[in-house]
C-alpha cells in the first residue's frame, strides 16, 4: 500500500506493528486488528511456507497449510504463550503438524483405494461371466413373456416391485394364498426356462 504527499510522490505506508515485538502484535490480533494479522504474516509466512513445502513437496499443499495456520492464529490468538517461546516456533510448529496431517490423510486416501483396486482385480468377478449374468437378465425378461398373465403379474409386484405378498393380494383384489400359489407356480416355470441357460454355463 502507498500514500500520496503533495507533488504527487508516494512512499509506503509504514505499519503501525513494524517496531513492536511479536507478543505484542499477538495482542493486537486478539483485538481483531487485521493489520497486526498482516504484519505477523509478512515477518513469518515464508518460514512457514518452506516448512510445509519441504514436508508435503507440493506447492498449493503448502499454501494451503500456510493459510490454516495463519487463520488459526486469527481465530485463537490466546493458543500462544510467548512464555513458552517464540511466535516464529509456535506457527512453525502448527505448520509441521498439519502438513504432517495432510500427508498420512493423503498417505491413507491412497492405500485405500490401492488396496479398493486390489480387492476388486481378486474378486475374479469376470466380463465375460458379467456379460452371462446380463444375458440371464434379458432371458429373465423373456420367460416372464411366456408365464400365463396372472402369474406374471404376481411375480412383477413381488419381485420387481418389491411388494409383500399381502400388499399384492391388495393390489390384484385376489386372496393372498391365491397369490402365493400363482408365484410358486410362476417360478416353477422361471426356473424350467432358466435351467438349460445355467446348465450351459456350468459345462463352460
Amino acid at each position: 500500500m502507498t500514500s500520496e504527499r503533495a507533488g504527487g510522490s508516494e512512499e509506503p505506508v509504514v505499519s503501525p506493528f513494524q517496531d513492536m515485538s511479536d507478543a505484542a502484535v499477538v495482542v493486537a490480533i486478539g483485538r481483531w486488528r487485521q493489520d497486526a494479522l498482516a504484519e505477523a504474516y509478512r515477518r513469518h509466512a515464508g518460514a512457514v511456507h518452506a516448512l510445509a513445502r519441504r514436508v508435503l513437496r507440493e506447492e498449493a499443499a503448502a499454501e494451503e497449510v500456510v493459510q490454516e495456520v495463519f487463520i488459526r492464529l486469527w481465530n485463537a490468538p490466546d493458543r500462544f504463550d510467548a512464555e513458552r517461546g517464540s511466535l516464529r516456533s509456535f506457527l512453525l510448529a502448527q505448520a509441521h503438524g498439519r502438513a504432517v496431517d495432510q500427508l498420512r490423510s493423503e498417505t491413507s486416501r491412497r492405500r485405500r483405494e490401492e488396496r479398493d483396486a486390489r480387492s476388486t482385480a481378486e474378486s475374479g468377478y469376470d466380463l465375460e461371466r458379467e456379460v452371462w449374468d446380463l444375458a440371464v437378465a434379458e432371458r429373465v425378461k423373456l420367460a416372464l413373456t411366456d408365464l400365463p398373465a396372472d402369474e406374471r403379474r404376481s411375480i412383477e409386484l413381488a419381485y420387481f416391485g418389491g411388494h409383500t405378498y399381502r400388499e399384492v393380494a391388495d393390489l390384484l383384489g385376489h386372496p393372498e394364498g391365491t397369490v402365493k400359489s400363482r408365484i410358486r407356480s410362476g417360478l416353477r416355470r422361471l426356473r424350467g426356462h432358466l435351467a438349460d441357460e445355467e446348465m450351459a454355463w456350468n459345462d463352460r
